[in-house]
């Protein structure tokens, strides 16, 4: 969550336990699982999603 967070998503509601986010480059809501542990999958569709290449996703992971 805090990765898409740092990329410009913003938090828009909760059902259930998945968090649904807005992002300005997104054509739909980004959703992600609120587990402790997020599959690859869901994380890789949520980059496509917002456009975010798999260097940015390191580089806000690591800082």
């Amino acid at each position: 969550m805090r990765v898409f967070e740092a990329y410009g998503c913003t938090f828009v509601r909760q059902r259930g336990d998945h968090l649904v986010y807005d992002h300005p480059k997104a054509r739909r809501p980004v959703i992600i699982p609120a587990y402790d542990e997020v599959p690859v999958t869901v994380i890789k569709t949520n980059m496509g999603t917002v456009g975010m290449t798999r260097e940015e996703y390191f580089a806000l992971l690591a800082g």
